[in-house]
């Protein structure tokens, strides 16, 4: 059997640092806000190239946290994408706003910038800018937009722990940026957590108060929080990761070059690469127009592959129901051709061999 992620792999990798991590924290006995995860938010902004980080509970609310330190609430409108996980649109609603969707530009999955500024409006309070897959998006022209206009600049950097824009790391660019470390991500916890950064002081000041009961001082809130906490035992293992992230980005990268070359001649597409950017590959996303045949033919062969998302958010029923989204045409599109094969560092090379000749005898027919 392949798995399309194996997070147990990457706990094995590096299982006698962790479990010596996870011991210290448990015999010193301070579990919450402690020295880890001072230590770890540290190292994570310095490894970023941001000056703080705010860790908190999981990646939705690091976006939660960032919307509410913009002062986002309700009549405001935040611009995001509809192909995304549904945590960068329930974080919009968590906030008071209304997510407005935009179409998504067809090789890097991004939000489309040709469509971007006609969503602005006066109620535009900010833009949530999804790096996908592990691809930055076309970043510093979207930030020349929210200058122009105004609105804050959110990256939601759930898949793309690492990966590089024009020689800076995605997270460093926007005014907050916003990390997940669920346990496939390519920096993964074993759990939840989730992380705020950014170059602002009066930002991260209020993220700080927002992810603890909105306490300057303990146990006296001076202004609104509530308690989303990174655990001392996740930023534990979380700062053992990290010492291995840019070794594990570098097998992901291998990895999706084998696949690269032995599905070179099959008539599935491929995922591309944006100039003057390195790609991260939390997922290798390819598309077929008979996707769920080929699904269903790798699932016999026992090569567990998965579909990143199957459902865009505007078409989901809750969203649905309350939002008046026009046809995003591209998005819609390739929901209906995705397919993302076995991805993560661990992976071997016959296992790539065999996931690509199975794909490459399915197109054979």
């Amino acid at each position: 059997m392949i798995r399309c992620a194996n997070p147990l792999e990457q706990y094995n990798s590096y299982k006698e640092e962790i479990d010596t991590a996870i011991s210290s924290v448990l015999t010193k006995g301070n579990y919450i806000l402690g020295d880890e995860v001072k230590s770890f938010e540290q190292e994570f902004s310095d490894f970023i190239g941001v000056d703080y980080g705010i860790g908190v509970g999981n990646g939705t609310d690091a976006l939660l946290v960032a919307l509410k330190a913009c002062g986002v609430g309700p009549e405001d409108e935040v611009i995001t994408v509809s192909h995304t996980a549904v945590a960068t649109a329930t974080s919009i609603i968590m906030s008071g706003a209304k997510p407005v969707l935009v179409d998504i530009e067809p090789n890097f999955y991004s939000i489309d910038l040709s469509k971007l500024e006609s969503a602005i409006t006066e109620k535009t309070k900010a833009i949530i800018l999804v790096h996908l897959y592990g691809c930055p998006a076309e970043i510093e022209n979207i930030k020349k937009i929210t200058k122009k206009h105004n609105i804050f600049l959110i990256e939601d950097c759930a898949q793309a722990h690492g990966a590089v824009y024009k020689d800076s790391k995605v997270g460093s660019f926007g005014d907050l940026s916003c990390f997940s470390f669920y346990p496939t991500k390519n920096l993964g916890a074993i759990g939840d957590g989730g992380m705020v950064l950014t170059k602002d002081d009066s930002l991260a000041e209020r993220c700080f108060e927002l992810r603890e009961y909105g306490w300057k001082e303990r146990y006296s809130s001076s202004t609104f929080g509530w308690n989303t906490r990174l655990d001392e035992i996740q930023a534990a293992i979380l700062r053992v990761k990290l010492k291995y992230l840019d070794i594990d980005n570098k097998k992901r990268k291998r990895i999706a070059q084998m696949y690269k070359e032995l599905l070179d001649d099959s008539i599935i597409e491929l995922p591309k690469e944006r100039k003057e950017s390195s790609h991260v590959y939390h997922l290798f996303v390819i598309q077929s127009d008979n996707r769920d045949s080929l699904m269903e033919y790798l699932h016999q062969k026992d090569i567990f592959v998965n579909i990143h998302y199957p459902l865009p958010i505007h078409l989901q029923p809750f969203y649905k129901s309350i939002l008046q989204t026009k046809e995003l045409k591209i998005t819609e599109s390739i929901a209906k051709k995705i397919l993302s094969l076995p991805m993560y560092p661990e992976l071997l090379d016959e296992e790539v061999e065999e996931v690509s000749v199975a794909v490459n005898n399915f197109d054979l027919g």
